[in-house]
């Protein structure tokens, strides 16, 4: 069982940073990515930001590039997203996702992901 827990989440001024972390016990799946996405109320669930299990690539959704950054500690299992120059427009939950399969031609997609958290809010005041 995949099983990733977020943390890291809570309430921000407008320009301000959050770092949100994703502990992820894997067992014996393999884990081809994992993944940052948002919902805000009344949206669609998005993408905002991946990285490869061998953490030498990092993909971002055009609206956090530049002020967002993934990076992952593998001894640990864990994944971080580093929010710097937050927006009103950053508020949503975020969740954190597990790819343990192949499949899919787009992995920026959330059906792609098999294994989801629970989701962390992140709010950002004006």
């Amino acid at each position: 069982q995949v099983q990733p827990v977020e943390s890291g989440g809570g309430l921000v001024q407008a320009g301000g940073s959050l770092r949100l972390s994703c502990a992820a016990s894997v067992g014996t799946f393999n884990v081809y990515t994992m993944g940052w996405f948002r919902q805000a109320p009344g949206k669609e669930r998005e993408f905002v930001a991946r990285i490869t299990w061998s953490g030498y690539g990092t993909y971002y959704a055009d609206s956090v590039k530049g002020r967002f950054t993934i990076s992952r500690d593998k001894s640990k299992n864990t994944v971080y997203l580093q929010m710097n120059s937050l927006k009103s427009e950053d508020t949503a939950v975020y969740y954190c996702a597990v790819k343990t399969n192949v499949f899919g031609s787009n992995w920026n997609s959330p059906g792609s992901y098999d294994h989801w958290g629970q989701g962390t809010q992140v709010t950002v005041s004006s």
